[in-house]
C-alpha cells in the first residue's frame, strides 16, 4: 500500500456496528474511510450477538404459533424442533448480511483491511493481517470501535456444557435441561428462546430480582409469563461451581448446598469492553480500571483526533447507541457542532416472549430523581388487537410530570411489556425525547385496531377523561 493510499481522513478500528455505521456515515459526508476489522464484518452485533439470537427468538415464535394453530381453528400435528434445520436458516441470515454489508462498503469505496488494528502516536495504525505481513494506515482522525466480549465468572471456563452467548448461539439441537447464570436482558431472551423450544430452564440470578433496573410493574409480567413458561427463577444465589457427568452434562452449584443437573450452562453476566489488542502506547488514550476508554462527550479520548464509541465506552451497550455516537463523532470531527447523545433517553428493547421496551425513567427511577409523577398504565388483555392475537399478558405505562395543579405534564417515560413493543416504542420515545406533554400527545390517532391504541389511550387518560378506562 503506497502512502497516498494508506492516509484517509477516518480510520476506524472495528467493524461492528458502531465502525460500519461510522464508516458510512463519514462516507456519505465525503471522507475517505479505511476500517479495521480483525473477524466478519458486522462484528457482534451481526455475527453473535443481535441478528443471530433474534432468529433464534423468530423460530421459538414460529413453534408457539404453530403449538396454539388449534386455538385459531387450524388443525396441526404436535410440532417437533428440527434445531439443526432452525440453526441453518440463522447462518443463512447472518451470512447474507454480512455479505451485503460488505459488498456495500465496497461500493462506498471504504478500504476494508481483514486483521488487528493498533493506534501507536500520530494517529498511526499498524495492521496485522490476518493472511499475513503487516500495514501501516494514517488517519486524520481515528475511531476506535472494537466493541466487546462476554464476561465469565471463575470455575465456568467455555467448553462442552459451558457456554456464553458465543458459543450457545452455534448449537445444533435443543438442550433437554438448560441453566442461564445470569437473569438481564441477554439472559432472559435466552432464558425464553429455549423454554419456548422445550428446553427445561433455570435462570440463577444473584440479585434479589431479574431483568435489574427494569420499572417494576414491568419485570413483574415478564416474570408471571416465564412462570407460564415454567422457567425456574432463582434469585439472591450465588453460583459456586459445577461438578462435570461424565456424559457431556455438568451438576451447577449455588445457593447454600443446591445444585442442578443439566446438559448446558449459558453464563450470561453481561459483556466487558475489549481494549486489549489497541496497542495505544505513545497515546493520550486512557483505558479505565474497568477496561473502558474514557472519553468526553462528544466521544473524543485524550490522544487528539481519536474518538472512541460502542461497548469501548461506558455507555449502554446497544447496537443503536453505537450508530448514534458513530453520527456524533462524524458530525464533530467535521466541526457541525452536534448535540451530545442524551444517555438517559436512548430506546431500550429486550425480545423475550413477552418483549419489553422503553424510554425514560421507570416509576421508581422518576421518583427518586425528585420528581412528582402522574402515572397511568393499561393492559394489552384490554386491546382487540391483541385479543385477536391471543397474545393477553402485558401493559403500557406512562409516566409524568405532576403540574402544580395536579393534571399530568411532560411525559417522562413510557416502558411497555407485550406483544410486539420493541415496534410499537417509537411513538413513545418521540414523546421523551420531545419533551412532550400527556395533553399534547393525546391529540394524535392512533389507528384502529392496533397494539398502539393501548399507548394512545395510556397517554389519553393522563388528561383526565378516556375512552376505554
Amino acid at each position: 500500500m503506497d502512502s497516498a493510499a494508506s492516509t484517509f481522513d477516518l480510520v476506524v478500528i472495528g467493524g461492528g456496528p458502531g465502525g460500519y455505521g461510522a464508516a458510512l456515515y463519514a462516507t456519505s459526508a465525503g471522507l475517505s474511510v479505511a476500517v479495521v476489522e480483525k473477524g466478519e464484518i458486522g462484528g457482534t452485533c451481526l455475527n453473535r450477538g443481535c441478528i443471530p439470537a433474534k432468529a433464534y427468538l423468530e423460530t421459538a415464535a414460529v413453534q408457539r404459533h404453530v403449538a396454539h394453530a388449534g386455538e385459531f381453528g387450524i388443525e396441526s400435528s404436535a410440532p417437533v424442533v428440527n434445531f439443526a434445520v432452525s440453526q441453518a436458516r440463522k447462518q443463512k441470515i447472518v451470512d447474507g448480511i454480512v455479505k451485503s454489508l460488505g459488498n456495500f462498503m465496497k461500493s462506498k469505496k471504504i478500504t476494508i483491511l481483514h486483521g488487528t488494528g493498533s493506534l501507536g502516536p500520530n494517529r498511526t495504525v499498524t495492521v496485522a493481517l490476518n493472511d499475513g505481513g503487516t500495514t501501516t494506515v494514517t488517519g486524520s482522525h481515528v475511531l476506535l470501535a472494537a466493541g466487546s466480549v462476554p464476561r465469565t465468572i471463575p470455575g465456568f471456563d467455555v467448553g462442552g456444557p459451558i457456554m456464553t452467548s458465543d458459543e450457545v448461539l452455534m448449537l445444533s439441537e435443543v438442550p433437554k435441561r438448560m441453566v442461564v447464570i445470569g437473569g438481564g436482558a441477554i439472559g432472559c431472551e435466552f432464558a425464553s428462546t429455549f423454554a419456548d423450544l422445550g428446553a427445561q430452564v433455570t435462570i440463577l440470578e444473584g440479585l434479589p430480582k431479574i431483568l435489574p433496573g427494569l420499572d417494576a410493574d414491568v419485570a413483574n409480567i415478564v416474570v408471571r409469563s416465564f412462570k407460564k413458561k415454567n422457567i425456574d427463577i432463582r434469585t439472591g444465589v450465588q453460583v459456586t461451581g459445577h461438578t462435570p457427568n461424565g456424559f457431556g452434562g455438568t451438576r451447577v452449584h449455588f445457593g447454600e448446598g443446591e445444585s442442578l443437573d443439566v446438559d448446558a450452562v449459558v453464563v450470561s453476566v453481561g459483556r466487558r469492553p475489549y481494549a486489549d489488542l489497541l496497542g495505544l502506547e505513545g497515546t493520550g488514550v486512557t483505558v479505565t480500571d474497568r477496561g473502558f476508554v474514557e472519553v468526553d462527550e462528544y466521544c473524543r479520548t485524550g490522544e487528539p483526533g481519536v474518538y472512541a464509541i460502542g461497548d469501548l465506552i461506558a455507555t449502554p451497550q446497544l447496537a443503536h447507541v453505537g450508530y448514534a455516537e458513530a453520527i456524533l463523532v462524524t458530525k464533530h470531527l467535521l466541526g457541525e457542532h452536534p448535540v451530545p447523545v442524551n444517555y438517559d433517553r436512548v430506546p431500550w428493547a429486550i425480545y423475550c416472549h413477552p418483549e419489553v421496551a422503553w424510554a425514560g425513567p421507570g416509576e421508581e427511577a422518576a421518583k427518586a430523581a425528585g420528581h412528582d409523577v402522574v402515572v397511568a398504565k393499561h393492559q394489552f388483555r384490554a386491546n382487540s388487537r391483541a385479543q385477536i392475537l391471543g397474545e393477553l399478558d402485558g401493559l403500557v405505562k406512562v409516566i409524568a410530570k405532576k403540574n402544580p395543579d395536579g393534571t399530568a405534564g411532560q411525559i417522562l417515560g413510557v416502558h411497555m411489556v407485550g406483544p410486539w413493543v420493541t415496534e410499537q416504542l417509537s411513538g413513545g420515545y418521540l414523546a421523551v425525547n420531545w419533551e412532550a406533554t400527556a395533553a399534547e400527545v393525546a391529540e394524535f390517532i392512533q389507528p384502529h385496531p392496533s397494539l398502539t391504541e393501548l399507548f394512545g389511550e395510556t397517554v389519553l387518560s393522563l388528561t383526565g377523561r378516556s375512552l376505554n378506562a
